[in-house]
């Protein structure tokens, strides 16, 4: 009898599937926020990032990470969560799957990580042991109409 052959798998080993299941419910979700449907004073006036979305593997649960333009991450997770079930129905009519997954929402806190990283690297005593950064210079845009080669223009 042949050994059943593991799922697809990314190189930290989360199930392919599972990804793609999680940016169609991150796409749908980031579509339906964008749209205003939503009637609640916290979530109109702040501009919301889906960034990830974590499914499990039945499928039944999704972990939102958010992150709000304002910085009132806590008032906008609160205020989706109190929403969560208008907004799965929503993800379920974007969505081709047996089931939705109710979801969860949660700060997205990797922006915060990355910031902290960066100033980090940027401290004195840990900036003098790293290689130097080489800047491309920036060129001005150019298009090929303005380039005077005459085959940009040939149709």
């Amino acid at each position: 009898m042949p050994k059943p052959t593991p799922p697809a798998a990314d190189p930290k080993g989360r199930p392919i599937r599972l990804q793609r299941i999680g940016e169609q419910v991150r796409h749908a979700l980031a579509e339906v926020i964008a749209r205003g449907d939503l009637r609640d004073e916290v979530l109109t006036r702040t501009i919301i990032s889906v960034s990830e979305v974590r499914v499990t593997p039945d499928l039944r649960q999704a972990l939102v990470f958010v992150k709000a333009s304002n910085g009132d991450d806590e008032a906008v997770v609160k205020a989706l969560a109190q929403h969560r079930g208008w907004l799965r129905g929503e993800v379920a009519k974007r969505l081709a799957t047996k089931y939705t997954p109710d979801l969860t929402f949660r700060r997205d806190d990797s922006y915060d990580a990355g910031a902290r990283i960066d100033a980090i690297l940027a401290r004195p005593e840990i900036a003098r042991d790293l290689p130097p950064v080489i800047k491309a210079p920036i060129r001005p845009w150019k298009s090929l109409a303005d380039s005077g080669d005459d085959d940009a223009t040939e149709d």
